[in-house]
């Protein structure tokens, strides 16, 4: 066979073997991949005050409000304005990477359920990758509502730069204590929110 056959012939056995010039993947350069959804509950709910919710506070030392910051959240939609969050609340500020973080997460979302209606836990993760936080939201079964300061606005408002970072939310929105002693586990958790928001963890 000469070189004018072949070169007539190639383009002939090409489309009968059903080739293309480029593959399906190359031919829509970045083209995002499939989102998994998200692990974490929607935000919607965080404006809302939880049902059975104490309206005392254990002491009557005043304190700090939130700071006026707007967050996004997790899984979309409007930003969450910090100080429309009616408390009581446990707000966790957390980073993938962050050892005792991970290892604290369990004892937050045992106290999401085992709260539920007298308390709101809401997570914040800063400094961290979407992929990097949906994939511990996985892993650790975590479900509460999310926010995300990449910024790590929150932490320069507060003056901390601890991780991890707990804030404790009273009934009138107020911080009634910060703690970055490390991670905590269920008992201390349930006596921190006793002893700061009034509210008593079920065993």
């Amino acid at each position: 066979m000469n070189r004018r056959a072949a070169t007539l012939l190639l383009p002939l056995l090409l489309a009968v073997a059903g080739c293309t010039a480029t593959p399906p993947e190359a031919a829509a350069p970045g083209r995002p991949a499939p989102s998994r959804p998200s692990p974490f509950a929607d935000c919607a709910t965080l404006t809302t005050a939880p049902t059975t919710a104490s309206t005392t506070t254990p002491t009557s030392a005043p304190g700090d409000p939130l700071p006026a910051l707007s967050l996004s959240c997790f899984t979309g939609g409007a930003p969450v304005a910090l100080r429309e969050i009616p408390g009581p609340a446990v707000v966790n500020i957390w980073a993938s990477w962050c050892g005792p973080c991970r290892k604290e997460l369990p004892a937050f979302q045992r106290l999401s359920q085992s709260t539920a209606g007298q308390l709101q836990v809401i997570g914040v993760n800063s400094r961290d990758s979407r992929a990097a936080a949906q994939s511990i939201g996985e892993d650790f079964g975590v479900r509460f509502p999310m926010l995300v300061d990449q910024g790590e606005a929150l932490q320069r408002a507060l003056n901390r730069n601890a991780f991890p970072l707990t804030l404790f939310i009273d009934g009138q929105g107020r911080i009634r204590h910060t703690d970055t002693s490390g991670a905590l586990d269920d008992a201390r958790l349930a006596a921190l929110v006793r002893e700061h928001l009034g509210v008593a963890v079920p065993a």
